[in-house]
């Protein structure tokens, strides 16, 4: 975990080579129109273990993932992470380029994280699933693993299918 500028731990954040470099630029290049947003993606970006594209695993939010998380206040929403051109709140397409769009980069299915509303306010959200484009069918949320993985015996696997 790292420490913010603000004394708030943050958890341990995972980007890939191509979004570091993507992000990194666009950071730099809307530092005068947006510099608040822009210097907090810098420093997400200055703190990210940076990895090989295939190396990022499944449950990392990532640039057009989506992504279901609850917030402090109980709510519970599910938003795809996009580049600002992208961005639609009708859609629920949430730019990178917000508070929420850089607390969400870079996190895993079950962490939390603090993030500064533009009103100054505070925030906590938790992740609770990521779905990557194309791979729906194969991402499962942090709790049904944890309880899958609990409940999980030897006696409950089926037999293989047997040759006819």
């Amino acid at each position: 975990m790292v420490q913010s500028n603000e004394g708030a731990v943050k958890p341990r954040i995972v980007v890939s080579d191509n979004d570091f470099k993507r992000l990194t630029d666009l950071a730099l290049g809307a530092i005068d129109r947006f510099p608040e947003v822009a210097q907090e993606l810098e420093i997400e970006m200055g703190r990210a273990e940076v990895v090989q594209e295939a190396s990022v695993p499944a449950n990392v939010v990532r640039m057009d993932s989506t992504v279901e998380f609850r917030t402090d206040s109980a709510q519970q929403r599910r938003v795809k992470l996009v580049f600002p051109g992208e961005a639609d709140i009708s859609q629920d397409k949430i730019s990178v380029l917000t508070p929420i769009g850089v607390a969400l980069i870079g996190l895993a299915a079950g962490q939390s994280i603090t993030w500064t509303a533009r009103d100054g306010k505070q925030h906590t959200l938790t992740v609770i699933a990521v779905e990557q484009p194309g791979a729906a069918a194969s991402i499962v949320a942090f709790a049904d693993r944890r309880k899958a993985a609990r409940s999980a015996t030897a006696d409950d696997d089926p037999e293989p299918p047997r040759a006819a």
